[in-house]
């Protein structure tokens, strides 16, 4: 290798390199520092096959940041390059590749394209492994990517998807990966992710290889492979359960042949509450309980007895009569009578809505062995998105709201939400502090459980936002994680349109991504002179909301769409009914 001053226009940047093909690159960061010093560290290039000219295999920015500077000056640029042989193109991509990932982690997909080139150049997966220092098994991973559809890959490169989503549909047969992407590019239907993805390919609950007690090798039955090489799916859980119990019978075996008094199995519908039971050792009369799960997991609980017996060896212990006292019902006698006081509550609270009120609204906070209330999860995992919404005025009016309405139930003001997703033994309290309340102070209670468990992007949120002339420039301005996440060009010289004018737009259409949301910014702050775009929203963020393009892929203009369609429906559904109320009420008045 050699250190050699090229000229800018003997070089071009070569169709190796790992960053080729996407958008031109943003130097916005080193511009200044080019512009002043120069390029002060050289990049890595090979002649291309022209006279004198060369290819760029890493450096792709610097040279970028090169030319931009150079159209300010009259003489051209040199810049410093290590000229590489030509003989060996892996080589030359993994010091593409080496660079590049030493500045910034590209993303899999990227990664999983230039890693493909490299076995197509001849190295194996170890060889990658020790060239970037990851394990094999991560080369292995981003390699499985090749197994998906391209558009499953555009979409987990874009972040529209999420790794494990990615994950999950590597276990996905080529046919179930298009039906997936139907549904994915569909705004009226909603694609499965996560576990939800599994149970949508596995046709119910999935089993994973992780929890057999038996070995691997000696199953007879079907196992699919998860692509990225961690994990694996049992196909037919009948064949998994048979040769999981064979195994638990075996444990069982084991567990009595170690002098343990009982071994109890405790199946799959049933739950082993450890309320119910006490700790005793082996050697005092402990048992194993077994506990299958319907995932296929086992676990085993040793040294327990049921409460039961452990107050039957108390009695017997103290002397008294073992013998328990028989009930004064029997359940299907207290059944009986359960059902009739039911009804009759029931019956009542029916006309009583101002108690029935209360009692809804106790229900929603504690839940109830029949009401599952879930708040909504307003966190995320993009960095940015959640400082932003942090920093959301409207999440902060919320909270202090939720703070008030815990004082006012005397709970604990430090808990997240008001709402819980379980049944707990805050229901009575809650439902007597209610009881104790008027009515208007009830309804303040009964707003906050609903603003905690609006579903986000539903069109209940549509709705509302329409029906309270809800103006988002109350609750939102254009903040770092925004900018961040605009990435389509033709939405930005759209935005500048709106923000700025027209005339400017189509001035600046040429720009890149950066230059546009710089000029945005400047008309949102009046940064450089720029006359202030106030009370801007973009139209995705107002109700109604609409699009910029005729691209499609905006939920909450489809969700706007589905409200907007059921008010319709019902309405076309009113209008018989109301004609006919009309005509009777014209009869009635002639017969009057």
């Amino acid at each position: 290798m050699q250190i050699e001053h090229i000229p800018l226009d003997r070089l071009s940047v070569a169709t190796i390199n790992m960053r080729r093909g996407r958008r031109k690159p943003e130097i916005a960061d080193i511009l200044p520092s080019i512009r002043k010093r120069g390029v002060l560290s050289p990049l890595f290039v090979r002649p291309n096959g022209k006279a004198d000219h060369f290819e760029i295999l890493a450096g792709k920015r610097r040279y970028y940041a090169s030319v931009e500077a150079s159209k300010d000056e009259d003489e051209t640029r040199d810049l410093p390059c290590i000229v590489l042989g030509v003989s060996d193109g892996a080589e030359a991509l993994e010091i593409s590749m080496i660079e590049n990932l030493l500045r910034e982690d590209p993303d899999e997909v990227t990664q999983w394209e230039a890693f493909t080139r490299l076995v197509k150049e001849g190295r194996d997966v170890e060889e990658i492994a020790a060239s970037f220092a990851i394990s094999e098994l991560k080369v292995k991973r981003i390699l499985a990517l090749g197994n998906l559809l391209p558009r499953i890959r555009e979409a987990y490169r874009a972040e529209d998807i999420d790794a494990a989503t990615v994950r999950h549909l590597t276990l996905a047969s080529k046919a179930q990966q298009k039906a997936w992407v139907e549904l994915f590019e569909d705004d009226n239907d909603h694609a499965p992710r996560g576990s939800q993805l599994k149970a949508w390919l596995f046709g119910g609950t999935s089993i994973a290889t992780s929890v057999a007690l038996f070995d691997l090798d000696s199953y007879d039955g079907e196992i699919v492979a998860d692509l990225f090489g961690e994990d694996g799916y049992f196909a037919d859980s009948d064949v998994f359960w048979k040769a999981q119990m064979d195994a638990v019978e075996a444990r069982k075996a084991a567990y009595l042949a170690d002098g343990w008094k009982d071994v109890v199995i405790v199946p799959a519908v049933e739950y082993f509450a450890s309320w119910e039971y006490e700790r005793r050792a082996k050697s005092k009369g402990g048992q194993v309980y077994i506990q299958l799960r319907a995932q296929g997991e086992v676990v085993f609980h040793e040294g327990y007895v049921s409460r039961v017996e452990a107050q039957a060896a108390e009695r017997r212990a103290r002397g008294q009569d073992e013998k328990p006292a028989r009930p004064e019902l029997t359940s299907t006698l207290a059944s009986y009578i359960d059902l009739h006081r039911h009804a009759a509550v029931g019956a009542r609270l029916a006309d009583e809505p101002s108690v029935a009120l209360r009692v809804m609204v106790a229900h929603a906070i504690a839940g109830s062995p029949l009401w599952s209330v879930r708040p909504a999860d307003l966190s995320s995992r993009h960095e940015k998105t959640a400082a932003s919404l942090s920093a959301s005025p409207a999440l902060a009016a919320l909270a202090e709201k939720r703070r008030a309405v815990l004082e006012l139930l005397e709970m604990d003001t430090a808990r997240e939400s008001l709402c819980q997703d379980r049944y707990g033994s805050d229901c009575i309290p809650i439902l007597h502090r209610l009881m104790l309340l008027d009515d208007a102070r009830v309804m303040q209670v009964l707003a906050l459980v609903m603003a905690e468990t609006l579903s986000p992007g539903s069109e209940v949120i549509e709705y509302l936002g329409e029906r309270l002339a809800i103006d988002m420039a109350d609750h939102w301005q254009a903040d770092e994680g925004f900018f961040a996440l605009l990435r389509d060009k033709e939405v930005l010289i759209a935005l500048l349109g709106e923000v700025g004018s027209e005339a400017v737009a189509s001035a600046n259409g040429s720009e890149t991504g950066p230059t546009l949301k710089g000029l945005i910014a400047d008309y949102l702050t009046g940064a450089n002179e720029r006359p202030v775009a106030a009370r801007w929203v973009p139209r995705w963020m107002a109700f109604p909301p609409s699009a910029y393009t005729t691209r499609g892929g905006v939920p909450m203009v489809a969700a706007s769409r589905r409200a907007k369609w059921m008010i319709e429906e019902e309405d076309q559904a009113d209008a018989p009914h109301e004609a006919q109320t009309e005509t009777s009420d014209r009869d009635e008045l002639r017969a009057a």
